[in-house]
């Protein structure tokens, strides 16, 4: 099928607001062979793509004994993660190798009917349903934060990167275990899974010459010592929940301590760990590197933040954003979304194949590595217009989007979709809208922000940026405003 034409917008898309093109890797013109590509890959896993990859729609690649095959059209993404997806559910080698560390096998890395056992008991402790129960405790958290910087001289530079690691690794934590034990604990788990992210490799050699998966891996020693740092905190963190279990309790490790697993029993210490780390790393990380992404882009693009600020001060005048706002928050949704497109949290996804399959007339062995890369897909150039673009006008009502709820995967797709996409974009939403109705960020002049992907996607090692205080009307207090009612809301996507 060909994704040439692009669906027109009602209104005539001229008059978009931004023409900035935010940093991305160089891309060669001709094309790589595969060990040019693996070198690339080692420095930066985003620049072993030439730009032919920003319009291929399958390709096969070969690294000694692996077979690669990369899926880059709606078609082909459908066909791996949604309509073929029981050959491709498993991880690939890589990806759990890297993973099993931190997190055993917890969803992110477990497949079959374990994989099926635990998600349905994860996903309705996290479903969008329980939003009202969360919203309250992302709000406190985002109101510390904005207090907190209010604190701060005019013009004090914060590292954003860091502020919306902690900010979001707060909110988490206080949801999995609690107020006042996520709040003791959230530091160190940032700490942990930051110094863990930092020494892992980027590309598995073994998986790559396709040698036996049973080869042992090496992990470097900084690497050990940051996942012994975060298991336990794990650890006492469960236990001092078990301790205060408290039936009514609305934290999720309260829910998970209720859940049985089919044979009826309760989860032990390394499933209840093992799904915690699983929350903890996907809860925090991912919806971080967003938001410091968009902090970015928003100090690029004053026309998008004028925007977003006359949003805000539209739907909320001066009162606290809560949950109920959120579908009327559509610019500030379409940021977001913009956001993850350019720079989607986890940009490259793959996947073993464990049946032999066919594609389109080409045979995918068993054991072949399947690859989408959201990164490649969602700057496709048959499938966006102006593809390297920050435009958040693409997401809003009327605006082309993509063409495809396969174009367009931040949270991944079908069956393995993330639990957590509803939690993960309200979280984003609600942090924006709360912070920038205080603050303009403005990046430190002559820093470069250079993508770094081990795991995820993140800005560099650090996002200086300095704060700005915005202006108000005269005798406006949030004190005086209605506060609006907390309810749930149809949060979600594609």
């Amino acid at each position: 099928m060909c994704y040439n034409k692009h669906r027109i917008a009602k209104r005539f898309w001229g008059d978009f607001l931004s023409e900035f093109v935010p940093p991305f890797p160089p891309r060669t013109a001709s094309a790589l062979s595969p060990w040019q590509r693996f070198k690339l890959w080692r420095k930066n896993i985003l620049a072993g793509w030439e730009e032919d990859a920003f319009v291929c729609e399958f390709e096969s690649m070969r690294f000694v004994n692996c077979r690669l095959f990369l899926c880059n059209s709606p078609d082909s993404v459908q066909f791996a993660f949604s309509s073929h997806n029981d050959s491709f559910e498993r991880k690939s080698a890589q990806f759990r190798h890297t993973l099993i560390p931190l997190v055993g096998d917890g969803l992110f890395v477990s497949d079959g009917a374990l994989w099926r056992q635990r998600r349905r008991i994860v996903s309705p402790i996290i479903h969008m349903s329980r939003l009202p129960d969360f919203a309250p405790v992302m709000v406190d958290t985002m109101l510390e934060t904005r207090e907190r910087w209010a604190r701060l001289p005019p013009g004090a530079e914060i590292d954003a990167l860091s502020e919306m690691a902690q900010l979001t690794a707060e909110i988490i934590c206080r949801t999995v275990f609690g107020r006042k034990l996520g709040h003791e604990h959230a530091a160190e788990v940032v700490a942990g899974f930051s110094d863990y992210q930092r020494h892992t490799r980027r590309v598995d050699l073994v998986t790559l010459l396709g040698l036996p998966e049973w080869l042992p891996r090496w992990y470097p020693r900084k690497a050990r010592k940051a996942v012994r740092r975060v298991l336990a905190v794990l650890d006492h963190l469960i236990e001092s929940c078990r301790r205060a279990h408290d039936s009514d309790d609305v934290s999720i490790i309260g829910r998970l301590f209720d859940a049985h697993e089919d044979s009826g029993a309760a989860l032990d210490q390394h499933a209840l760990r093992s799904e915690a780390a699983v929350l903890l790393m996907a809860g925090h990380e991912t919806t971080a590197n967003v938001l410091a992404w968009a902090w970015y882009l928003l100090s690029q693009a004053p026309d998008v933040e004028a925007r977003l600020h006359a949003e805000l001060d539209q739907v909320l005048g001066a009162r606290t954003p809560t949950l109920a706002d959120v579908p009327n928050l559509v610019y500030t949704r379409a940021i977001v979304e913009e956001t993850m497109r350019l720079y989607p949290p986890v940009p490259i996804l793959s996947r073993e194949t464990l049946a032999d399959e066919v594609y389109n007339g080409t045979p995918i062995p068993k054991g072949s590595i399947i690859v989408v890369s959201p990164w490649l897909l969602q700057r496709h150039k048959k499938l966006w217009r102006k593809p390297d673009h920050f435009i958040p006008e693409r997401f809003l009502p009327g605006g082309e989007g993509p063409v495809s709820k396969f174009a367009y995967i931040p949270f991944s797709i079908g069956p393995r979709i993330c639990a957590g996409m509803a939690f993960g974009l309200t979280e984003a939403i609600l942090s924006i809208a709360t912070l920038a109705q205080d603050f303009k960020l403005r990046l430190k002049p002559g820093h470069r922000v250079e993508m770094e992907c081990h795991l995820t996607l993140r800005p560099g090692e650090n996002l200086p940026m300095s704060l700005q205080r915005r202006a108000r009307s005269p005798g406006e207090t949030r004190e005086a405003a209605a506060a609006a009612p907390a309810v749930a809301c149809p949060v979600g996507h594609g």
